[in-house]
Parts: structure tokens; sequence; C-alpha cells
């Protein structure tokens, strides 16, 4: 978030970002490219999509994405030469009303994202799954539950709205994601790009980079700065990604009728 976007937030919303991140492990700053500016701004700056790396995300949830409207993400991602990894993420979320016993979770951590406008706080579990158990999980062969650890089954129970149970939900997905690391020499950080590419055609391009609380707002005005210069408009409509998966993956199951998509139990 910039100083441009700070003024935009009224007191109390500003009040509340400070205390997010204050209260958070680390920033993510995003900003989703329109698709008519995606080629430009690849061009721009001197992505070379031969160097990104193929991913498969799939999420879990019930066909009205009962999950997703009590603040519970469940997913899965395949990994290209690399092991894959499922998540409990939930969000959004307060990190001052975080129980001491989910916080001290090995692996738990809080990450507050901000894009032009708006903020976010997030608690993510993530753990590491292999790509055979995923392919089994999404081909039905095998229940849900066995794509999470002990450890994330407890964050699930605590969180997920009673009698929605993990191996009840439908498989949302893959979907097919590009990532890409790079560093331009003329910005003095990595930046990450990821393209997420949906059945339709439909595309969302999103350009991040982490860094701690403590520079966050340095960060946040630089990187503005070096994507604005780069002809990036950092005012255009902002796209989320799993929001976006979710709500055309829901559709496409509503519409192919009752009991398609759901996973095995």
């Amino acid at each position: 978030m910039t100083s441009d976007e700070a003024s935009r937030l009224s007191s109390e919303q500003l009040a509340q970002a400070l205390r997010l991140v204050r209260g958070a492990d680390s920033v993510e700053l995003k900003v989703s490219v329109p698709d008519v500016d995606r080629r430009s701004a690849i061009a721009a700056l001197e992505m070379d999509p031969l160097e990104a790396q193929m991913r498969q995300v799939v999420f879990f949830d019930t066909p009205d994405l009962t999950l997703n409207q009590h603040g519970v993400v469940v997913r899965a991602r395949r990994i290209q030469r690399k092991s894959g990894d499922s998540v409990i993420k939930l969000r959004p979320l307060d990190p001052e009303r975080i129980p001491d016993a989910t916080r001290n979770v090995p692996g738990f951590s809080v990450e507050v994202d901000a894009m032009p406008g708006g903020f976010v706080c997030s608690g993510s579990l993530k753990a590491a799954a292999g790509d055979s158990i995923i392919k089994d999980v999404v081909a039905g062969r095998s229940p849900v539950r066995k794509l999470f650890s002990k450890d994330q089954r407890a964050l699930y129970a605590a969180h997920a709205p009673a009698g929605v149970k993990l191996d009840e939900l439908a498989v949302l997905g893959p979907i097919a994601v590009h990532k890409l690391k790079f560093a331009p020499a003329d910005y003095g950080r990595r930046l990450v790009a990821e393209l997420w590419t949906y059945p339709d055609g439909s595309r969302i391009l999103e350009l991040s980079t982490k860094c701690s609380i403590d520079e966050a707002f340095q960060v946040a005005a630089e990187t503005r700065a070096y994507l604005s210069g780069r002809g990036i408009n950092m005012l255009a409509e902002q796209q989320t990604k799993t929001q976006t998966a979710l709500r055309f993956f829901a559709e496409e199951l509503a519409a192919s009728g009752p009991g398609s998509g759901a996973a095995a139990s």
C-alpha cells in the first residue's frame, strides 16, 4: 500500500491496516494486470516465459462455496520438478484474535496481502503433499483428508462450519498456473509473476513481491513507482486469483448437474 492508496482509505481503515501489518509475519504486495495489458507488461518487465515453472492448483469446497463464505480456503498444488503441497488458509483473519494454540503450530504463518486500494490478512498452514496423492484425490480414488496433516485437519475442524467434512468437499479444478521469479536489474528486488489460465481461456496475471513488516510501506512505494514507470496500470480493477477460480469451478460444477465433481470418501 502506498501513500496514494493510504490517502484513499478512511482513518479507521488505515488504522486497521497498520494494526494488521504489526501482527503479521510478512507482507505480500500484489497487483493484477488486465489481460489486454498482459503482453505489454511481459515485454516491459522483460519476463522470459521459458523460465516459468508449471503448477497445477486445485481447491476443495462445497458446491455452493460454504467454506469460502466462512473464510476457509482448502487447496492443494502440484509443482513441476518439486514436491507439491497442501494448505488450509483462514481469510480474513485478525492476528490479535488468533488463539495461542493456533499461532504456535509449527508452520502456521500470518501474512497481509496488500493490493491497490485494499488489504486482507490471512493465516496459512502448509504441508508437503506428493504428486501421486494429489492426483488420486482429484480423480476420486482417495479421500480428501489424505492430503492434509494432523495439524491441518485440526485447524480445519476448528474453523470450518459445523457438519462440513473434508471428505465431503467437491473438487474445484485443477487450474494451470505458470510462475516466474525474476529480479529486474533496475528494481533491486525479486518480483514474482503468476499467470493463471482458466479452462475457458480467461487469464489473470498477477505481479507480487514479499517484504518484512518493517519495510512494507517503503517497498510498496518503490514498487508502485517502478511498475508505473514500466507502464503497468496501478489503477486498473483488481482481480483475485482464488476467488475467480472458486466462482468459475463452482459454476461449472452447478452446470454439470448434481453429484459431479465430488471427491470420493
